[in-house]
């Protein structure tokens, strides 16, 4: 997939698309440097990670405001979103306690000429922020564990978009022992089998009693 096939395919503007270009051109020289992400998915990287990351897009609600984006890694899918978003007033924050993926986030925010973006390089656990309109994860944890995070910083009306492979069901099991939620699954356009989970109104399963 080439830029301009993922542009066709996801809709973006020009100057979205020039934001992501120069994103790309980024992570490549890094890439050479850093493991930022597997080297195997660089050639195919604008289907692998762009377009998979910009699928999330349409289903965050117009009213949005503010993302985050837990354990962005590379910035898939907050840097995305936040080229996405711009012009409706996304502000997006990146949590990422490896150094020097903090640091990469914030070199590439500054080659997108995004200032919609926050990087904040602690740990999950030991975020303070206001609950955002929505929390986004890929790749970083079981549903069980994302959900503990999410539950943490999420108010009343936060949606979570969490991108899950194909051992969902089990994660989704495993899940429910210990998680009430709203959960709606829709299929991943970019690779069969993968999964985008929406959901809302975390609530923990409280232990019973001994």
């Amino acid at each position: 997939m080439t830029p301009e096939d993922f542009a066709a395919a996801s809709s973006v503007s020009r100057e979205t698309l020039r934001r992501l270009k120069s994103y790309d051109a980024i992570l490549l020289d890094w890439s050479a440097r850093h493991n930022l992400v597997a080297r195997s998915t660089l050639p195919d990287r604008w289907r692998r990670h762009y377009l998979d990351s910009a699928q999330l897009f349409p289903l965050i609600p117009a009213r949005a405001r503010a993302l985050v984006d837990l354990g962005s890694g590379a910035g898939f899918p907050g840097l995305v979103l936040a080229a996405m978003g711009k012009e409706r007033g996304l502000a997006v924050t990146l949590v990422e306690s490896i150094g020097k993926k903090a640091a990469f986030l914030r070199a590439a925010a500054q080659a997108m000429d995004l200032d919609n973006i926050a990087v904040v390089p602690q740990r999950i656990e030991s975020l303070e922020i206001s609950p955002p309109d929505v929390i986004v994860a890929r790749a970083l944890a079981p549903l069980a564990k994302l959900l503990a995070y999410a539950h943490e910083i999420a108010g009343e009306k936060t949606l979570c978009l969490f991108l899950k492979g194909q051992d969902v069901e089990a994660e989704l099991t495993e899940a429910a022992k210990s998680w009430h939620t709203e959960t709606v699954k829709y299929p991943s356009a970019t690779s069969a089998g993968s999964t985008i989970l929406a959901v809302r109104h975390i609530v923990p399963i409280e232990a019973p009693r001994p």
